[in-house]
């Protein structure tokens, strides 16, 4: 059983962080990393040819693990989800008439993409909608599964959703994705790292995650999976470095037409960044030796701390069975503002973050039963004063 990690972080003691999907804190670890990493450019005299290439794929080794795919390279390094999913868009075929099926309000970024894809291609969007009431998740996953259907070019979804924590079955979806011959896209930047997320399982045809959330790693800089169907694909951009022998530094002017193995030809440009690479190879060294299972139950403690008593006070959440333990919604009781039930967290050094219609409250392992109790107590003071 994993124990608080609160002393792995710099979190002010007065302060309950109950935010992570909306932005990790960094790790000490991972601050030092960064710190060292500046300090190295100070004398670039130093920074030798291996230098471009070692931690990066050091980078892809670390997120194969924690994913647990075969073959790190089929992993790519990204500035941003949008990057990793415009990656995917340009390179999955898409025809007139067909359709996209995404989710009602999911994460813009996982809709803009397809949005502007359908509008080129003359494709459709269809955005799955739950329904209210009595088991929502599991009626929303079988509505995903309806949606999908022969005409069905591209499955683009979260492993849970950003703003309430709705947890879809991956591995159904995939499973009905293949029957039809449809791409499945996952935005795993809400899940991966604090939720086991097995690619030979679900069998998704791309993974795509940003760094800052829950792989606990600084602002832009992520990582995408990308399966076989995008083997031969044109990436976003031509780097030099995405080029076959590109590690012969006398060698650049020869060009090459031929991209490098597996995934790197979707790198980034200046992937090799030499601040934001090592800061995130540290935290997914440090979630490896977490566990995102251990990570997961843990988040569980400080869950089951908080939703009995908000449920007894009239909020709503999704079943257990349809919920991540790390990040889910509270909808608030008839007549309750949620901008004013944040202001009231705000004032008791409470972060969390309104979504849509919920409170979305999203531990990591650096909260302890402290947080969630004043988490607690801020709600039963904002009902008693609304009474």
């Amino acid at each position: 059983m994993l124990e608080c990690q609160a002393e792995a972080f710099a979190l002010p003691k007065d302060q309950h962080y109950l935010n992570c999907a909306y932005m990790a804190p960094i790790p000490r670890r991972v601050e030092r990393a960064g710190i060292e990493a500046i300090a190295r450019k100070r004398a670039p005299a130093a920074v030798t040819p291996d230098d471009f290439f070692r931690d990066g794929e050091a980078l892809r080794s670390e997120f194969a693990d924690l994913i647990h795919a075969e073959d790190p390279a089929r992993v790519a390094i990204i500035p941003a989800a949008s990057y990793g999913l415009a990656t995917a868009a340009r390179n999955l075929p898409v025809s007139r008439g067909q359709r996209i099926v995404t989710l009602r309000e999911q994460f813009p970024s996982n809709v803009y993409t397809w949005t502007r894809l359908a509008a080129d291609k003359g494709a459709l969007v269809t955005h799955v909608e739950p329904i209210a009431g009595p088991d929502r998740g599991r009626r929303w996953n079988e509505r995903i599964l309806e949606a999908i259907d022969r005409n069905t070019a591209v499955v683009a979804l979260p492993h849970v959703h950003w703003a309430d924590g709705t947890l879809f079955d991956l591995e159904a979806i995939g499973r009905r994705a293949r029957d039809v011959g449809a791409a499945l896209v996952i935005d795993g930047t809400q899940s991966v790292g604090a939720l086991p997320f097995d690619v030979q399982r679900i069998q998704p045809d791309a993974v795509i995650c940003a760094g800052y959330k829950w792989l606990l790693g600084p602002y832009s800089i992520g990582l995408a999976w990308f399966g076989n169907r995008f083997d031969n694909g044109v990436p976003l951009e031509e780097n030099w470095i995405s080029r076959r022998d590109s590690h012969d530094f006398a060698g650049l002017v020869r060009y090459r037409d031929e991209y490098g193995p597996g995934a790197a030809r979707y790198d980034v440009g200046e992937r090799s960044n030499f601040i934001l690479v090592p800061m995130l190879l540290e935290a997914l060294r440090l979630l490896n030796g977490w566990g995102p299972e251990a990570i997961q139950a843990y988040c569980r403690t400080i869950s089951q701390a908080i939703i009995p008593a908000a449920t007894e006070l009239g909020f709503e959440v999704e079943e257990a069975a349809w919920r991540g333990d790390h990040l889910f919604g509270l909808r608030l009781p008839r007549g309750m503002d949620p901008a004013q039930l944040k202001q009231a967290f705000d004032a008791r050094n409470i972060s969390v973050s309104v979504r849509g219609d919920a409170i979305r409250i999203s531990p990591n392992v650096y909260n302890a039963t402290r947080d969630a109790e004043a988490l607690v107590e801020g709600l039963v003071s904002h009902a008693r004063a609304l009474a």
